[in-house]
């Protein structure tokens, strides 16, 4: 069945229909708010928040975009508002249950350098972070991106640039990565 009568069908209250679009959209929603925040069990609340918001406005919904788009932006307001309330997201600091999410086993040699990109990815300012998750984790073009955030697609790209550049410069000063050639925090080399 096509998302938009599963879409007209939960509208009109049938429950099969609601359970197939979040079985859906439940995935991705979850991966949103549990990398957003680094809390495991946050993104769960967050994401049970998102559903009961989607489902209650989805007869509000009117096709201009992709569902999927539209729950972000519903996930992105959720989370964000979330976070607020708990505690100012600069001031965020990953602890052992925020790891979790990143830590395959103790034998993993990969696992330093994602607890390293996790803590990277926390130091981006707000918006920077938000469009880093939105196009490199999850998938979203700078014109979807701009049609969720309100920000024009050239904003968008810009900041994708600034917080690609802003996790280099964290990951090199903590010796994660190697500078580039002609970088002005590192030497040349040949």
């Amino acid at each position: 069945m096509e998302e938009r009568q599963l879409i007209e069908r939960a509208v009109a209250g049938d429950p099969v229909a609601e359970r197939a679009l979040y079985e859906q959209h439940v995935g991705r929603v979850y991966r949103m708010a549990c990398r957003m925040s680094g809390n495991e069990t946050l993104a769960e609340d967050f994401t049970q928040e998102v559903f009961v918001r989607a489902f209650d406005r989805l007869g509000d919904f009117r096709f201009g975009s992709r569902l999927s788009t539209w729950l972000h932006t519903i996930t992105m307001t959720t989370v964000l508002n979330g976070l607020r309330k708990t505690r100012r997201i600069d001031e965020r600091e990953p602890g052992h249950e925020d790891l979790t999410i990143f830590d395959r086993g103790q034998n993993d040699p990969d696992a330093t350098l994602r607890i390293s990109l996790h803590a990277a990815i926390d130091e981006l300012n707000e918006g920077q972070r938000t469009v880093f998750l939105m196009h490199d984790l999850e998938g979203f073009t700078h014109a979807e991106i701009a049609a969720t955030l309100g920000i024009e697609e050239g904003s968008s790209k810009a900041r994708l640039s600034r917080g690609r550049a802003r996790l280099r410069e964290v990951l090199v000063s903590k010796g994660v990565v190697a500078p580039r050639f002609g970088d002005s925090n590192g030497e040349k080399r040949a």
